[in-house]
């Protein structure tokens, strides 16, 4: 038996039998490093990038110490942004599998607070939320975390970064003194350090996060302003990655960039802070989904953002700090998978070059833009395209109800239908571009007519 095989852990058979069917086979090195302290009863502060398996981590804990019997919140995981919370969540659901009646809540702003106090009649196991909208229900007493046994303070540093400090510490007044505290950060610094100190009792220390950034292979090329964006355009068509998040360090600079690719025939998307919450779960589904390949965003808004499988970041500019380039870098390579990052520098960046050098102690891989230039290749085109039904999962829809529906009567195949994506009122769903021409208004699902519209 290997050492780092979940068997290898005391789990329950049921429990077990879950993860191989979820594909679980080996624990990745934040799941071995601290499933068995978490386990066994123990706090910890684990700094570790996003993609790294920590949501599976604290959520096999989370689960096998739950009693399904008591009716009441006994877990709960704080979350910097409304995306990761649902991304968290759907982890837990499926990670719930082998247990059965156990409810889990999402409880984030920006969606309606009426269908939020319905679901809180019957109290959840396991909370999902941010903090703003968790303190607010605290406030008015629709939820109760007097038997909560277990906290989960997740992407800590984002936390702060958006300004919940003083919202976290709230939420925590409500909660025993006697639980379990789990703190994760992709980096770290006084102001969590502090944090720990205050809501933990004795916690572990675990750092793996300088290690993932060594290993990630890193190609930087020095530039000038000037040719930043023609250089960009090249190395797209050089790499031709399936998916790549391109970083700006300003609103305007990632909107212009976005745009610069789009006029150039390179189907972009920008997120950043101007997005309305609709604009921006679209502009995140048709990436995670495949129809746009190009996302350009800024740090303020990727807080949070967990995309699976991407295959290369771009540094169009280098970030202003190295813990901010390590957070940015570390989300090409999830759960061990090589990842590429590259990075455009210009004269007045070098010392921020050099700075990543000196942290990571590693000569950084400066590569000659000639052979970039000269190929002449474009990014391939998306074959996807992303429509929105209007139905999720409050009307009990579920994916495979969207699948039927979609390939009743002929209208498309299960191969023209992709990834599925299922919100509280709507869900979007990736199709093959050559069937946009079929573009149909609505189809019956569970015998109700629903609406659908077309994000080109």
């Amino acid at each position: 038996m290997s050492q780092n095989a979940f068997s290898s852990l005391p789990l329950p058979a049921a429990q077990l039998l879950n993860l191989s069917q979820l594909g679980y086979r080996e624990m990745t090195a934040v799941q071995a490093a601290v499933l068995p302290f978490i386990l066994a009863g123990q706090d910890v502060q684990v700094k570790a990038r996003t993609g790294s398996g920590k949501t599976a981590a604290f959520g096999i804990a989370l689960l096998d110490k739950l009693l399904p019997a008591t009716s009441a919140v006994q877990a709960m995981v704080l979350c910097p942004t409304r995306e990761l919370a649902d991304q968290v969540s759907q982890e837990l659901r499926r990670l719930a599998r082998f247990q059965q009646n156990i409810k889990i809540l999402t409880l984030c702003g920006g969606q309606p607070m009426g269908q939020q106090l319905d679901s809180l009649i019957h109290a959840p196991h396991i909370v999902v939320g941010t903090p703003g909208r968790i303190q607010e229900h605290l406030r008015k007493k629709t939820l109760q975390l007097g038997k909560l046994r277990l906290l989960v303070l997740d992407e800590a540093e984002r936390m702060l970064d958006m300004g919940f400090h003083a919202a976290i510490d709230d939420v925590i007044s409500y909660l025993p003194s006697e639980r379990q505290t789990l703190l994760f950060s992709a980096t770290w610094r006084a102001e969590i350090e502090k944090i720990g100190g205050s809501i933990q009792q004795h916690p572990l220390h675990i750092d793996l996060s300088d290690e993932d950034a060594a290993a990630i292979e890193q190609h930087f090329f020095e530039t000038c302003n000037k040719q930043r964006l023609p250089l960009l355009v090249s190395l797209l068509g050089y790499y031709q990655p399936a998916n790549c998040l391109v970083f700006c360090n300003t609103r305007l600079e990632c909107q212009r960039v976005c745009d610069a690719l789009n006029a150039r025939g390179i189907a972009a998307l920008a997120l950043h802070g101007s997005l309305e919450q609709r604009e921006r779960s679209e502009v995140l589904v048709k990436f995670s989904n495949g129809s746009a390949r190009v996302l350009v965003a800024s740090d303020v808004a990727a807080r949070g953002l967990d995309i699976k499988e991407l295959a290369m970041v771009i540094n169009y500019e280098l970030a202003w700090d190295v813990q901010t380039h390590i957070h940015r870098i570390g989300r090409t390579n999830r759960a061990g998978a090589q990842g590429l990052a590259v990075s455009l520098c210009s004269a007045a960046e070098m010392q921020r070059a050099h700075d990543i050098e000196d942290y990571l102690k590693m000569t950084l891989s400066w590569q000659a833009t000639a052979k970039i230039v000269n190929t002449g290749n474009a990014m391939p085109e998306s074959d996807r395209v992303t429509i929105r039904i209007e139905g999720g999962r409050q009307a009990k829809i579920r994916p495979g109800d969207i699948l039927g529906a979609l390939t009743a009567e002929g209208m498309l195949t299960a191969t023209d239908v992709g990834k599925i994506d299922l919100f509280p009122a709507c869900a979007y769903v990736a199709i093959r571009k050559s069937c946009a021409q079929r573009a149909f208004l609505s189809i019956k699902i569970k015998g109700k007519k629903c609406k659908i519209s077309w994000l080109m």
